[in-house]
C-alpha cells in the first residue's frame, strides 16, 4: 500500500502540494491526473524519494520514504516522463546495471529481460548503444529496466508518451498482470480514455490541491472521465 498523509511541498513562497492525502491499495491500477503544473510530478518524485517534502508522511508498505528511504526504494520501480539513461551504455548493460542495484540474480534477470524485450520487440537492439535510440526506444528500455526486478510498486509519470500503439497495448497488459499478482501500479497520464478503461481508482489534482479521489465510478459518475476533468479545470 502507498499511504500519502497530509503532504505539503513548498518552493519558497509557492505551495506546490497542499495537504495531499490518499491511499493506493495493493492490486490497484491508480491514475493520477491533472494539467501541466498541477503538482503531479512533484508528488510522484516525493513518493519515490527524489524530492523532500515539508509536511506530512508517505509510507510504502508501512515504511516511511523519509526514514527508511533505501528499504522503500527496494520495493519501487520508477519510470519518469523523460527517461534520462546513460546514453553511452549498451541497452543490455544499462538494464544489467539497474538489476545489479536491486541485487537481482542472474537467472531471474535473464528470464525477465528476455520476456520483456520480446514483448516490446527489441531483442535485436539490446546490444546497441542508447544514444542511437529514439525517444520511444529509450522509453522501452526504461520500462524493461523497471520491470526486470519485479517491483511490488510500479510508479510511472506519463508512461505511454512516445510508445507505439502495440507497445501501449502491451504495457497495459503488463499492468493488468501485475495487479492480478497483488502489486501496485500508480501512474500519471494525459490520456484520459486509457485511464478510464484501465484504472480502478483515480485522483485529480488542480493547482496543488486534490479535488477528486475515489473509484473510477465514483469520480466520473455517468460522465466520461474527460468531461469530469474538463469541468473541474474550468
Amino acid at each position: 500500500m502507498i499511504e500519502i498523509k497530509n503532504v505539503v511541498k513548498k518552493y519558497g513562497d509557492k505551495v506546490a502540494l497542499k495537504n495531499i492525502s490518499f491511499n493506493v491499495e495493493d492490486g490497484e491500477i491508480f491514475a493520477f491526473i491533472g494539467h501541466n503544473g498541477a503538482g503531479k510530478t512533484t508528488l510522484i518524485k516525493s513518493i519515490v524519494g527524489i524530492h523532500d517534502f515539508d509536511e506530512g508522511e508517505i509510507l510504502i508498505n508501512g515504511k516511511s520514504i523519509k526514514d527508511d528511504t533505501v528499504e522503500c526504494k527496494k520495493e519501487i520501480a520508477y519510470v519518469p516522463d523523460n527517461p534520462e539513461l546513460y546514453e553511452n551504455m549498451k541497452a543490455i548493460d544499462y538494464i544489467d546495471f539497474i538489476c545489479d542495484m536491486y541485487e537481482i540474480t542472474q537467472e531471474r534477470r535473464k528470464e525477465n529481460i528476455k520476456k520483456y524485450a520480446k514483448i516490446f520487440e527489441i531483442e535485436d537492439k539490446l546490444n546497441d548503444t542508447i544514444n542511437s535510440f529514439s525517444h520511444g526506444m529509450k522509453q522501452k528500455i526504461a520500462l524493461i529496466s523497471a520491470l526486470a526486478h519485479d517491483p511490488k510498486v510500479l510508479i510511472m509519470d506519463e508512461p505511454f508518451v512516445g510508445l507505439d500503439p502495440k507497445a501501449v497495448f502491451d504495457m497495459k497488459e503488463i499492468m493488468n498482470e501485475m495487479t492480478k499478482e497483488g502489486r501496485i501500479v500508480f501512474f500519471s497520464t494525459h490520456i484520459l480514455d486509457v485511464a478510464e478503461k484501465l484504472c480502478s481508482r483515480v485522483a485529480i489534482i488542480k493547482k496543488g490541491e486534490l479535488v477528486k479521489v475515489g473509484s473510477m465510478k465514483q469520480v466520473k459518475g455517468d460522465k466520461s472521465l474527460e468531461k469530469v476533468f474538463l469541468e473541474l479545470e474550468n
